[in-house]
This record gives structure tokens, sequence and C-alpha cells, in this order.
């Protein structure tokens, strides 16, 4: 694993445009470098609400055929044994494969997080886990359960850490006195909620935005102005809001259960949205979420 053994990166007062990121992405095995020199694919498979067993075996499996190199899970989603056995039934070596998963609210704490950690890696049955997330920010112990973060860090049985639904403040929190900074943070993105200061903030401080919902649950499909930039393009609206993603630099990874739209969701690699497309994407923003405010949510 890189060794990222450094002090917090120094708040940056410049944020980075696509341009100056060099954000162009155009293969499904193409990766963002994390601040630890880990590399992170820019697109993957997401398994929220995914049945264990056959449902996610099969989705995780016709992903890895299709191209996916990277998996998204968590404890809460109840399938990461079904991850961990379809990525071995693969056939593809382990670390060709990017695997997230993330600590629920119930097992926050130092201890609580070790011993929940340790629960996710035999469930997955891997020796090691690409990247872990605390999955929300609750109220009292995120901070604490950094440091147990840290520990697994430098111990070696993640590759990288970070965190999920964290807002400026809570980031600003942990970077206070942490000894490594968030190296991803996961949160709800697209046009209806494009989090611009939240992502301004993480780019100036070298922390990889990730989009969860990046359709909007459905939401933004049919949104007039997406549905005519993808006939321009002569692509679906979900893929133009995938590209999306991955234009302004933003980790992406959608979810499905059926084969064709696994493989459709990974059909935007030969296609980029044009400066002024983006904007006005940027432009449908109401910040409107389809889930969970993170200041309010904190069981």
């Amino acid at each position: 694993m890189g060794d990222g053994r450094d002090r917090p990166i120094p708040k940056a007062k410049r944020v980075l445009s696509r341009e100056a990121m060099n954000v162009k992405v155009t293969h499904i095995t193409d990766c963002t470098t994390l601040h630890n020199g880990v590399k992170m694919p820019w697109f993957g498979l997401g398994v929220y609400l995914t049945k264990a067993g056959e449902e996610v075996e099969n989705s995780v499996r016709w992903a890895l055929q299709h191209g996916y190199r990277s998996v998204d899970t968590a404890k809460l989603y109840d399938n990461e044994e079904g991850v961990g056995k379809a990525i071995r039934e693969s056939g593809i070596p382990r670390e060709e494969v990017f695997v997230t998963t993330k600590l629920w609210n119930t097992d926050q704490g130092y201890d609580n997080a070790l011993r929940a950690f340790d629960a996710s890696r035999k469930r997955l049955g891997m020796e090691y886990v690409d990247l872990y997330l605390i999955h929300w920010p609750g109220t009292r112990l995120y901070k604490e359960t950094w440091k147990a973060f840290e520990k697994l860090y430098k111990d070696g049985f993640v590759r990288a850490i970070g965190v999920s639904n964290f807002n400026i403040h809570h980031l600003e929190d942990i970077l206070a006195d942490c000894e490594f900074v968030p190296m991803v943070n996961q949160v709800e993105f697209h046009p209806y909620l494009t989090q611009a200061d939240l992502l301004a903030y993480c780019q100036s401080h070298q922390i990889q935005l990730e989009a969860w919902s990046p359709l909007g649950r459905g939401k933004v499909l049919a949104d007039e102005t997406v549905v005519r930039i993808a006939e321009a393009h002569r692509k679906t609206p979900a893929q133009v809001l995938l590209r999306y993603d991955l234009d302004k630099g933003v980790v992406t990874i959608p979810k499905s259960v059926h084969e064709n739209r696994i493989r459709e969701n990974a059909d935007i690699f030969d296609f980029e949205l044009t400066t002024e497309e983006i904007a006005t994407l940027d432009s449908l923003n109401r910040n409107e979420r389809v889930g969970p405010d993170p200041d309010q949510f904190d069981f």
C-alpha cells in the first residue's frame, strides 16, 4: 500500500478545475490517484438494496464480466458475503478489484470500530479492504472512530480510509487533529444536489469526492434538460448523468441488479460533456436530497 504517512495536507486556497485536475476518463478501468498514492477506479458498482445471496452475487459477477473493477458495499447492506464470494469466484486476482465497505453508526467508537472492521473483513473473506468509510458522521463519536481507522490504515488492513456523508464542518473537525486526512468522501451527488461548496472543499484538500445515488434514485432521469443533452450525444439520460460525475472529477458507483443495465451504465467512455453542458447540468441544482440530511441523521 502507498505509504501516505504524512501530516494533514495544508488548506489550499485554490479550487482545482477539471482541466487543472487533468481529469480525462476514457476507459472503465481508469483510476484517480488518492492523496496517499493508492489508485481507485473512477467507476464502480454499488450494491445498496441488492439482496444477499444470488442477487448480489449475480450483480457483482456481471459487473466484473463487463469490465468493472470496483465494488462498493457496507455492513448495513447485509451483502458483504456475496460480494466477496462473487469476487473470489470471478477468477480475477484480488489485487485487481477495488473493494469498499463501510462502518455502520451503531459500531462507532474506537474499540467498536476495530471489531466491526474485523467482522466485515471476515464476511468479505479478504485479508485487506481497499477502502473503509465511516458511513455517516452521527453526532458524537466520529473523531474517536477516525482514530481507529487510522490504526487500521497504519496496520495495513486497509489501503485507504475515508468518510461518507460528511459535510464541511464534519471534515474540519477531523482535519483539526487527525494523523491522516480522509482520502475519500462519499456523498449524495447528482444535478439536483451538486454540493458545489463541498466539492470545492474536498478538491482543495485532496479528498476525492465519490457519488452515491448518481441518478437521484431515478428522479433526475426524466428532466427535460438531461434528456435533451442525452439525445444530442445519442446516449441515455443515465449515461449522461454518470458521465457528468466523471467530467466533474467525481467517482461514481451506480447500482443495478440487471445485466443489461449494468452493461449500459458502463457505456460512457466514448464521449465527454462540453463545458457548457456541464454548466447547464450544474444549473439544475435544487439542493434536493433523495437521502437523509447528514446533519439530521444521527442513528
